[in-house]
């Protein structure tokens, strides 16, 4: 299952209110992401978010195609909730108030995957 963390650019001194946001976080609708047609293209399996001073990194484990997650996650009142009570604490804006804007940003914010490694990759005993 592949991992991948996109970058946000923070004020440092923070943590307690952003922290806040993330605990008040809703949930996707559905971690299964479809096509216009109705078809599963990708599934979001787990997240995690991580911050130290200015830098704020969300991980997003998942399967299938990451355009097709960026695109799910730009349109879920949740994330772009979270997208929105951040603005203030940012210290470079994201343009995330449209899908186009949000999969733009998110491209930009990903950061290259060097390794990844997990037991289930591990041959069966």
């Amino acid at each position: 299952m592949p991992f991948a963390a996109i970058t946000y650019d923070i004020k440092a001194g923070h943590e307690k209110e952003i922290s806040e946001i993330f605990g008040n976080f809703r949930r996707v609708n559905s971690p299964v992401v479809r096509d216009g047609a109705g078809g599963e293209t990708a599934r979001i399996l787990s997240t995690a978010v991580f911050i130290r001073d200015a830098t704020m990194v969300r991980v997003i484990e998942y399967e299938g195609d990451l355009d097709a997650v960026a695109r799910h996650m730009a349109t879920q009142p949740g994330v772009r909730e979270v997208e929105e009570k951040l603005a203030p604490y940012l210290s470079r804006p994201r343009t995330t108030d449209t899908v186009e804007g949000f999969v733009a940003t998110f491209r930009r914010s990903l950061l290259t995957c060097m390794a990844q490694m997990s037991v289930r990759d591990l041959p069966a005993a």
